[in-house]
């Protein structure tokens, strides 16, 4: 089957060819570094990393770029509410982003560029445009793009500029010829701070948000660009604004597929800083293992909202319980996945529909109970190299197991090796006893004919 994505610039599902064969070319938006990332922005990069992971799995070499905002007004004013330089926010800020990430198994991009390392080629931008008059300079200094001189403004929103007038969500300038219209480049005002201001041929200042991305994508990937995703909060206006930018500069598509993940909600609000219902990583962590947390994102469709509660995440590790007792039974079989075998092809037709993880979760299950039935070593190495392409299974199942548990395994072997000589020796009492009071330090014993094992206890 052929690997199908849904194309938020078509609407609809389409076959994926690279531009390049065997090569992907893939621009994913990154956070703004003026505080830690919260568990929603986790979610945007969980969502690309299982998408980055299948086309790898799939044979395909990824240059994957996930940008790093690092100058906006956000960031000036936490530096200036800080009492820190923009720079040392944003490295620091920047550090503890990749120690989230890092701890859900994400892997690090080929690229992470900085916005502030590409002024000179944003300015470049801004200057191609003025010259093809998509590009004025408002009386305040400002650099602004002229929305309704170019043709098609709206194609990826789907939306008139009529519609998108009244969608509007920020308050416009008086030195604006149109409301739609953004800024390019930002005129410095003099309380900002000096790492903030760059020089340029429009006077001091620096680049607007959405051209950050436009620069950062050209330069290093080139244009026209395989693959470009972010949340679906960016289509509008921010993956609009680089649309037109980058057509209008370089007279050609940005990228030939855009992809957009849903937002993570709670209480059927999306999770956001501006409205104060996020949680961090660390605070998430403090409950529940890193593991759990991406099984949780991973399970839902990337293009779905995903409800946060406590709820769905004890369904999640008690799932992830499931699969990793059956990696328990038998130690699997290291070996590369043969996609022929029936469990392998149906997993492979669900993720190619679009990166259908939910159907291929299922598969994981119906695998999980095959090596119950079997203790197939063959099928616990496939579990578990199936499950390494969604970034799941990797870790020790006795580990897992006995998270919870304050027993090493050795302390847990002596209590059975106990309990057999008890119940050897007909003395049932204690047998049962040495079961309760491990149930009760979270290890469950489970005895068959061929001996007793245990796990750990949800």
């Amino acid at each position: 089957m052929t690997l199908r994505i849904y194309n938020t610039l078509k609407r609809e599902l389409e076959d994926f060819s690279p531009i390049e064969p065997g090569r992907v070319r893939m621009y994913v938006c990154g956070v703004t570094v003026y505080d830690r990332p919260h568990i929603g922005n986790v979610r945007s990069a969980v969502a690309f990393d299982v998408v980055r992971r299948w086309l790898e799995a799939s044979g395909l070499a990824v240059d994957f770029v996930r940008n790093i905002t690092d100058i906006d007004d956000k960031m000036i004013r936490r530096a200036v509410e800080n009492g820190e330089t923009v720079r040392a926010l944003a490295e620091r800020m920047t550090a503890l982003m990749y120690q989230d990430y890092d701890a859900l198994g994400i892997l690090r991009p080929t690229h992470d560029p900085r916005a502030t390392d590409f002024i000179p080629q944003m300015v470049e931008i801004v200057q191609l445009l003025e010259r093809k008059k998509l590009a004025y300079r408002a009386e305040g200094g400002d650099v602004n793009f002229a929305v309704r001189a170019l043709p098609g403004y709206g194609k990826l929103s789907g939306k008139s500029l009529d519609q998108l007038r009244a969608g509007e969500r920020v308050a416009v300038a008086d030195d604006k010829h149109d409301p739609l219209d953004f800024v390019l480049w930002k005129s410095s005002k003099p309380t900002e701070p000096a790492d903030a201001k760059w020089q340029s041929p429009y006077g001091e200042g620096r680049p607007g948000w959405h051209i950050e991305c436009s620069a950062m994508a050209h330069s290093i990937l080139g244009q026209p660009i395989d693959i470009h995703g972010g949340g679906t909060d960016l289509i509008f206006p921010h993956h609009e604004n680089e649309v037109a930018q980058s057509e209008g500069a370089f007279g050609k598509p940005l990228a030939n597929v855009w992809m957009h993940n849903g937002f993570l909600n709670i209480d059927g609000e999306k999770m956001s800083k501006s409205l104060g219902n996020f949680f961090s990583l660390p605070e998430v962590l403090r409950l529940y293992d890193a593991e759990t947390v991406r099984f949780f994102m991973v399970r839902g469709h990337y293009r779905t909202e995903i409800g946060w509660s406590d709820k769905h995440l004890d369904d999640a590790r008690a799932s992830l319980r499931r699969l990793y007792t059956a990696l328990d039974l038998v130690e699997a079989r290291d070996a590369a996945i043969d996609w022929q075998d029936p469990f392998a092809a149906r997993f492979k037709a669900a993720m190619d529909n679009d990166f259908g993880t939910p159907e291929a979760v299922a598969v994981l299950f119906d695998l999980a109970a095959e090596v119950n039935r079997t203790k197939s070593a063959q099928h616990a190495g496939l579990l578990k190299a199936l499950g390494g392409t969604l970034g799941v299974l990797q870790g020790d199942p006795k580990a897992f197991l006995r998270a919870g548990s304050t027993l090493d395994d050795a302390t847990i072997q002596r209590f059975i090796e106990e309990r057999a000589a008890a119940k050897a020796a007909k003395d049932f009492a204690r047998a049962d006893a040495i079961r309760k009071d491990l149930l009760a330090q979270g290890v469950v014993l489970k005895d068959s004919p061929t001996g007793t094992t245990w796990e750990s206890a949800t």
